[in-house]
């Protein structure tokens, strides 16, 4: 994808209750930040709309400037409960005063007492947790604790079921289990024990005329016929919707699967690390199966801030590596700021918050599709998560350029979006953002997408 202009353009000033803009953008007194980061970092490093963070509170980022931008990225579904939450910054602060700034994984109370409390957001069954830091140590320790459970109950039960379209992280093993091509081209060999399933789109279904049920039943059959031995299949990793698109699974689709793994003794894992915490308007995006997972991947919105990571499930499954732990797993700042987190979610009610807005987020979103069907041509989501499917009318295919004209466009006016490279529009503003201010956000996304179809023609 081709980088943002660094040219800074004069834009129209604005000023209302929720964004301010009153220089030219990107503003021209923080290019020597971006032209620093471009010298020492990667080309990925610098790949975002071209703003320098200074401050960010709420729903709300700030430059050095003055420059104020509504956030539709939580920074990429971290800031749940807003960015610097009074709560969890007491919480780290008062942490960090009290001169504990890592503790390995000796116990500690703090870490007890977010054991206990996430534990009590989950099934019952689940009952035990492993703290680490990154969204990919946990993909991958559910990946080793499911092949090494299988193996257990036969030497040969070791599979690892994976989608297509899916992300799990970074590592190899993540990238490895993640179902797009270009972000695993660099790895040679894959683990043969890792296999893919075809993604249940609504789309995909329509065409072959299949309920979510059947078409579980026709992917195994097809994996069947490529040789896998399905009596081998130790676990499934599944997100619960794909981040590219906020496509979730079809209900009935993962209601088979449940029942097919338990009668086989095979474990369902949910990578929540995207979804959990209030996103889609459940605790975790997996609430809208209504099945109870083996294992539960969380990480990002877990803290609200800092990097924490966890990894929940049945005691029997989780202890069956006795060698998990993690040098920063349990770290005592992360640990608090987690906790104040989650009390924050619950004292807040900012599930059912999210639950609520995003139906006001729906029907605004709807709207588009039928005044501009032409280039709006799907929308998916639940809650604070929103995909709007933008296209070229003439080709009918996504369009991903267009998208980056107006998040860009966007940008000018007082707006941060996720870049998503591939042709959608994906929302997902911090849980605690003002019902107006939403609405000025999509309504904003609206003006960017008319102004840049006018540009084109």
């Amino acid at each position: 994808m081709a980088a943002f202009s660094l040219t800074p353009r004069t834009v129209p000033r604005v000023e209302t209750k929720h964004r301010r803009i009153k220089t030219a953008i990107p503003n021209p007194a923080t290019l020597p930040v971006i032209e620093e980061l471009m010298k020492c970092e990667p080309a990925s490093m610098n790949s975002e709309l071209p703003v320098v963070w200074d401050r960010a509170k709420a729903y709300q980022v700030f430059d050095a400037s003055g420059n104020c931008w509504i956030d539709f990225t939580s920074t990429i579904f971290v800031a749940n409960v807003g960015h610097s939450h009074p709560r969890v910054v007491k919480a780290i602060t008062e942490m960090a005063g009290r001169s504990l700034l890592n503790a390995y994984y000796y116990p500690t109370e703090i870490r007890s007492r977010l054991a206990r409390k996430l534990l009590g957001l989950v099934p019952p069954s689940l009952n035990k947790v492993l703290f680490l830091s990154t969204g990919a140590e946990t993909t991958e320790v559910a990946a080793k604790i499911m092949m090494t459970h299988g193996r257990k109950v036969h030497p040969d039960k070791d599979i690892v079921v994976a989608f297509e379209g899916s992300f799990h992280g970074k590592t190899m093993g993540a990238q490895t289990m993640g179902g797009k091509p270009g972000g695993k081209a660099w790895i040679k060999h894959f683990h043969p024990r890792i296999v893919h399933l075809q993604y249940p789109y609504p789309w995909v279904l329509k065409e072959l005329e299949m309920t979510g049920a059947q078409f579980f039943d026709h992917s195994l059959k097809k994996l069947s016929a490529k040789g896998v031995n399905l009596e081998e299949i130790a676990g499934f990793m599944a997100e619960p919707y794909q981040g590219w698109c906020a496509v979730f699974f079809p209900r009935d689709y993962m209601t088979a699967l449940r029942e097919w793994a338990s009668s086989r003794q095979a474990l369902l894992a949910f990578d929540e690390v995207q979804a959990g915490f209030g996103r889609t308007g459940k605790m975790f995006g997996f609430e809208h199966f209504g099945v109870t997972p083996d294992i539960i991947c969380c990480a990002k919105a877990l803290s609200s801030s800092i990097p924490v990571s966890a990894v929940v499930a049945r005691a029997e499954v989780l202890d069956v590596d006795p060698s998990l732990n993690s040098t920063h797993g349990g770290n005592p700042i992360g640990m608090a700021a987690s906790l104040a987190s989650i009390e924050v979610l619950q004292d807040e009610d900012l599930v059912r918050e999210s639950a609520r807005k995003g139906e006001l987020a729906k029907a605004e979103l709807e709207k588009w599709r039928k005044d501009r069907p032409d280039h709006v041509c799907e929308i998916f989501g639940a809650g604070l998560l929103w995909g709007v499917f933008i296209r070229d009318p003439k080709t009918r295919q996504l369009d991903p350029e267009l998208v980056d004209r107006i998040i860009e466009k966007g940008m000018q006016k007082g707006l941060l979006s996720v870049r998503t490279c591939c042709g959608t529009l994906k929302l997902g503003p911090p849980l605690v953002i003002p019902d107006d201010a939403l609405m000025e956000g999509i309504q904003i996304l609206r003006e960017s997408l008319d102004e840049c179809v006018a540009e084109k023609k």
